[in-house]
């Protein structure tokens, strides 16, 4: 009996102990109220410039990743180095006296060599891009972009034996001119 006592007065003492702590330490807030008016919020403005996209870097990034997967220190099987695959011979023809070693280190040569060979051809194709600039050849428009990449491959002249009778040209690997003339069409250059 007397164990029950001590175990009754133990319960008792926490139950008191507990409501106390509870309105102690834990004081009620006052209810919340929620206004229904509407609230004016200040306003943000944010100026957003539109993004600037280098379509001639999209450009040469394409074909460098059409000719090599854009690795400057690849060879292919018939000599053509790069990222653009150029042939010794093209290089020459464009001032460019230097060994095979040294083009596939230099990027920035490889990148400078390639400009030149575009405004090169741009210069001797001239005419045509003027000239079918925007015209369409079975259901395919033709650009600027398109003609100088198909060059870039083929050559300026197999590009003017296309335009002039109509006859494809393909590389070693089987790529028609035309593939080109389509794949890189709609690019905007800023070739001089």
């Amino acid at each position: 009996m007397n164990l029950i006592k001590k175990s009754i007065g133990i319960i008792l003492a926490c139950i008191v102990t507990t409501g106390f702590a509870n309105n102690f330490f834990f004081k009620q807030e006052e209810p919340i109220t929620v206004s229904t008016q509407p609230v004016e919020l200040p306003v943000i403005r944010i100026k957003v410039e539109p993004l600037k996209i280098d379509q001639q870097e999209m450009f040469l990034d394409a074909i460098g990743m059409r000719e090599s997967s854009n690795r400057y220190d690849v060879v292919n099987k018939w000599g053509y180095m790069g990222k653009y695959q150029f042939g010794r011979k093209t290089l020459r023809n464009l001032g460019y006296k230097i060994s095979k070693k040294e083009f596939l280190n230099n990027p920035h040569l490889q990148e400078q060599a390639m400009l030149d060979l575009l405004s090169h051809n741009k210069k001797i194709l001239k005419n045509y891009i003027i000239y079918w600039d925007g015209k369409t050849i079975n259901g395919e428009t033709i650009t600027e972009s398109g003609i100088l990449a198909a060059a870039h491959l083929a050559g300026p002249g197999n590009v003017r034996r296309y335009f002039k009778k109509g006859k494809d040209f393909s590389d070693g690997n089987g790529t028609k001119l035309t593939k080109y003339l389509t794949q890189f069409s709609g690019y905007e250059l800023n070739i001089k």
